[in-house]
């Protein structure tokens, strides 16, 4: 499935470089920037979505690219705390947590020690489990639940994504405090969502994509990183799986679904 995936994503790149486009946008990361890059090296690329451009070697660095392609990144990895401490507080028995990621992707892996690093302040053991295909997140997920205390974080892949229902089902059925990386799992049923405001993303790369068509190089434009970031609970989730959200936390909320 991986493979057939990629396989895809290559051809697919191939075809729209054959357009000779004036600049390419790419959404996301390894599926859609990496195949543009390895099939051109001038065509500019505005890329949006990005969780690490840097571990991927989409560029160099974030202030000097020094490639064809800049863009918008999605996480800084202190946000991994932020995970950890908002699904500690609203699940403040919660002792382990199992992170989904995807282990081939540079940003999962670095994500996942992220969290490893800083879980045993807040009193909590990190485990991971692979997002390859929805049997390894299903068993992952009923092993890890049969244990008490435990939550849930998700980090941000495109794994992540194209599995997150059978995710948001499962952490619901077993009646496991999870949080996401996307306002769109909240949206679509999961309980919590902190992370960047992706519209917003798409906005501003309008304006590098105007600035490339007036002969601005992407090796001179820096990577900028998400200057928005929302908090989303569904309310109907929580009392789902039997839980209270804390006032203090509902008041730091973006948008509350009731």
């Amino acid at each position: 499935m991986e493979r057939g995936r990629s396989e895809r994503a290559r051809k697919y790149a191939g075809e729209l470089v054959a357009l000779a486009p004036d600049v390419i946008l790419g959404a996301g990361g390894g599926m859609s920037v990496g195949p543009l890059q390895r099939s051109t090296h001038t065509i500019p690329i505005v890329f949006v979505e990005v969780a690490d451009a840097v571990g991927a070697g989409f560029v160099k660095s974030l202030a000097k690219p020094d490639g064809n392609a800049t863009g918008f990144t999605n996480f800084e990895f202190d946000i991994s705390t932020k995970w950890l401490e908002l699904l500690k507080q609203i699940a403040p028995r919660m002792t382990r947590t199992a992170v989904l990621r995807d282990a081939n992707n540079p940003s999962g892996t670095a994500q996942f020690g992220a969290i490893q690093a800083v879980a045993p302040s807040f009193g909590v053991d990190a485990s991971p489990i692979g997002l390859n295909d929805a049997r390894e997140i299903e068993d992952g997920l009923n092993e890890f639940g049969r244990e008490p205390n435990g939550g849930v974080i998700v980090t941000p892949s495109g794994l992540a994504i194209v599995h997150r229902q059978l995710i948001i089902r499962t952490t619901t059925r077993l009646k496991l405090p999870a949080i996401y990386p996307f306002r769109f799992f909240v949206d679509d049923g999961g309980l919590i969502s902190y992370g960047p405001d992706v519209v917003d993303q798409y906005r501003r790369a309008a304006g590098y994509v105007d600035r490339i068509l007036k002969g601005q190089k992407p090796a001179d434009m820096p990577v900028q990183r998400s200057t928005k970031v929302d908090l989303v609970i569904n309310l109907k989730t929580a009392k789902q799986i039997g839980l209270t959200i804390p006032p203090n936390v509902l008041a730091q909320a973006d948008k509350v679904i009731k």
